[in-house]
Formats: C-alpha cells, sequence, structure tokens
C-alpha cells in the first residue's frame, strides 16, 4: 500500500492533469489529458499504475540484492583472509597457495598482496625447480602489481611490489636489475611511509642499502656506464635501518640479526658482529629462509670473533615472539 501511495503521488493525475480546451469543448492533447477522459477510460492508467509500480519494486529489490551482496563479499573476503594469514602463521606454504589461487581473479589488494607473497614463498622451497621457480617469480609480481593498482594507499602492496621486482631482476641481466633499484628504493621508501611500524618493510631498505655498499667493482663500473647517477649507499646506512627495523619489533627475523652481524664485520666490528651472529645462529628456524640463515660458515666467524671477548656470551639469547614476517 505504501508503494502504490509514493507511485500515485509521483504520477500526472487528479488536480495536475490539465485539459487542453477549446470554446467550451475539451480536445485531447497527446501529452495532456482531461480528468473525464482519465475516468472515461481508466483501462490504460492502470495498465500503467502496475507497470510502474513493478519497474519501482524491481529497482528497490535490485538495490536491496546488490547492498546485501558486497556486504556478504566483504565477509567472505575477511573469512578468507582469517584463513590465510593463519595457514601463513603455521608455515603451511603450499597450503596456503593453494587457498589463494581459488580468488586470483579478485579485485581485493588485499588478497592479491598475499597471493603474491605466497607464490614467492613456493617459489623459494628447496624442492621447487629452476623453471617452476621463474614461473613463480613473475606470477608474483603481476599479483603484486594488480594489488597496487587497486590500493595504492596499502603499504603491503608497495613492499611485496619491491619484492617482486628484485626477484624478477635475476633473469633479466644487469642492466635491468641496477634500473630497477631506483622503483624498489622508491616501494620501499613508501611502505615505510605508509607504515613506519613494519620492521620489514625498514629491514628491506637496510638489504637494499647493503646491497649497493657491497656491489662488486664491475657491476659499479657498469652502472657508471649505463646511468649518470648510479643508486649507491654505505654499510652504515644499511646498520641505521637494520638497528630500526630491531627497534620496532625485536627479534622479528633471522636474517635481520644475520646482516646486522655481516655489517658489522663489514666495518670491522667483530664484538658486535658476534653479537649478532651467535644470536641468529641460535634463532629457532620456523621457515624456509630462517634454514637458509644457519650458515655453515657461521661457527667459524662467531668461534674467530668470541677470542676477542667470550664473557659477552654468555647470557641466553631470548625467545623471538612469533610476530608477522613478510607481511
Amino acid at each position: 500500500m505504501a508503494l502504490a501511495v509514493r507511485l500515485w503521488r509521483c504520477l500526472p493525475v487528479g488536480p495536475r492533469l490539465l485539459t487542453r480546451t477549446s470554446g467550451s469543448r475539451a480536445q485531447c492533447s497527446p501529452w495532456r489529458f482531461g480528468g473525464s477522459e482519465v475516468l472515461a477510460h481508466p483501462g490504460p492508467l492502470k495498465r500503467g499504475l502496475f507497470f510502474s509500480a513493478l519497474s519501482y519494486l524491481g529497482f528497490e529489490t535490485y538495490q536491496l540484492i546488490s547492498q546485501t551482496a558486497v556486504v556478504h563479499a566483504a565477509a567472505k573476503v575477511e573469512e578468507v583472509l582469517e584463513q590465510a594469514d593463519y595457514l601463513y602463521e603455521s608455515g603451511e606454504t603450499e597450503k596456503l597457495y593453494q587457498l589463494l589461487t581459488q580468488y586470483k581473479e579478485s579485485e581485493d589488494a588485499e588478497l592479491l598482496w598475499r597471493l603474491a607473497r605466497a607464490s614467492r614463498d613456493i617459489a623459494q622451497l628447496s624442492g621447487t625447480s629452476e623453471e617452476e621457480k621463474k614461473r613463480l617469480v613473475y606470477e608474483a609480481l603481476e599479483y603484486a602489481k594488480k594489488a597496487l593498482e587497486k590500493n595504492e594507499s596499502s603499504f603491503a602492496a608497495h613492499k611485496w611490489y619491491a619484492i617482486c621486482i628484485s626477484d624478477v631482476g635475476d633473469y633479466e641481466g644487469i642492466k635491468v636489475k641496477i634500473a630497477n633499484a631506483y622503483i624498489i628504493k622508491e616501494h620501499f621508501e613508501k611502505a615505510i611511509e605508509l607504515n613506519p611500524k613494519d620492521a620489514t618493510s625498514i629491514h628491506l631498505m637496510g638489504i637494499w642499502c647493503y646491497t649497493f655498499a657491497e656491489m662488486p667493482w664491475y657491476q659499479r663500473r657498469i652502472a657508471k656506464m649505463l646511468f649518470a647517477t648510479p643508486p649507491s649507499s654505505t654499510y652504515e646506512e644499511a646498520l641505521g635501518y637494520f638497528h630500526r627495523a630491531e627497534q620496532v619489533d625485536p627479534n622479528f627475523y633471522s636474517k635481520n640479526l644475520l646482516l646486522l652481524g655481516k655489517t658489522y664485520l663489514k666495518l670491522h666490528n667483530k664484538k658486535l658482529a658476534a653479537l649478532w651472529l651467535l644470536k641468529a645462529k641460535d634463532y629457532p628456524a620456523h621457515t624456509e629462509e630462517d634454514k637458509q640463515c644457519l650458515d655453515p660458515n657461521m661457527s667459524f666467524i662467531i668461534s674467530d670473533t668470541q677470542k676477542i671477548c667470550p664473557s659477552r656470551f654468555n647470557n641466553k639469547v631470548p625467545r623471538p615472539h612469533h610476530g608477522n614476517t613478510w607481511t
């Protein structure tokens, strides 16, 4: 009844209906109707009202269904994200990848950057063939790029786009790799700007600095030939980022501990190098990358540096908490 009343008010009937007159006789007009004519021929009016009501009702129903679908889709995405984060924290790399690939056509940036991360994690597994690894690396870049297109305000999308560009550079030669370095740095810096509390983004900027600080002379020469101002950095700058990452989230990542030790070695500070290398060695290996940090040569390096200051290594290394890494 309420719908009919609203429709009736919107229709040109009642007092609003106009007639076109000539003398005492009413004349029909294609755009105006007399009240008496409407009453004399009620059929067309009833049909018009009926179809108008259907159209209006259909529009209202469409809006209601659309709103319900959006709410349902959002709830579904949240559910998938919770499952994905649980699998990631549990180290279930393959199950995580299988879950997220079901949503590879998604328009949601949060799903897409997680899929980029999962693709890369599969590529990093020791059992992945070189051919499959290359395919996954390029696949991860596409997902990260799409995530960034969907949401430029996502710090994780910026971070993973930079990581994936770096990985692809391993297959595209030194020229492309150096050219991409500017893009990588830009996105890491943007990720830190968007989320200053993300230790991983800060750590990655440290890796960027460390990489260019130790760049071999022949690569520097190529870089100078190709670029007017090739990317450069120092070990001191790298050390600053690694320490900053530890301040934000202590013991969050074995590789950050390892690189703190290696950077101090580059700076000829064996005492502090041994301290951080020992922490890296004693770090519980939860992931493939944690295992890779257990360098066979590390024990020799630590043994050599401990001769200088053995008393500094009596304390137990605190067990790290399970914070999100590479998220």
